[in-house]
């Protein structure tokens, strides 16, 4: 058994879930494949598992990311999309046209690493940020287009 298989396992067990074959299919992908959407997870467990249903995906990233094994984010206009880096502060830098999305390291320590001018009473836990601009792909597409 692999070491990440063995850690995935630890990491199941310690949420207090059941290791079951889709829940460390969908782990280990997403480990590999940061920042997927559902039909990407479904597409790659597939891949690993042969038949499962989308149904059965979509309930593993629910369970995991109320687990907090699992992180969503939900870009405006974008498929949501998960990782399994979770307990960190970190922010996402997302292209508007293809939707590749990329960690961003908060650049002012533990969060909220932003702090709100005003917060009407309100503890604020952290904050989350959202980077839009080109990928390097879509970016050169423009350029070519252009010229």
């Amino acid at each position: 058994m692999s070491h990440q298989r063995s850690s995935v396992r630890d990491h199941l067990k310690s949420a207090g879930l059941r290791v079951t074959a889709p829940r460390l299919a969908v782990l280990e992908w997403l480990t590999d494949h940061p920042h997927a959407t559902a039909d990407q997870v479904a597409a790659g467990v597939r891949g690993k598992l042969g038949s499962v249903s989308t149904q059965a995906v979509y309930d593993v990233l629910g369970a995991c990311t109320n687990a907090e094994l699992v992180r969503r984010i939900e870009p405006a206009g974008h498929p949501a999309r998960f990782e399994t880096r979770t307990g960190d502060n970190h922010h996402h830098l997302v292209c508007r046209r293809c939707g590749r999305t990329e960690d961003v390291d908060c650049v002012r320590g533990a969060a909220p690493c932003l702090e709100p001018s005003h917060v009407s009473g309100f503890a604020v836990e952290e904050a989350e940020v959202v980077f839009w601009g080109l990928c390097p792909a879509c970016k050169h597409h423009d350029e070519e287009a252009s010229a």
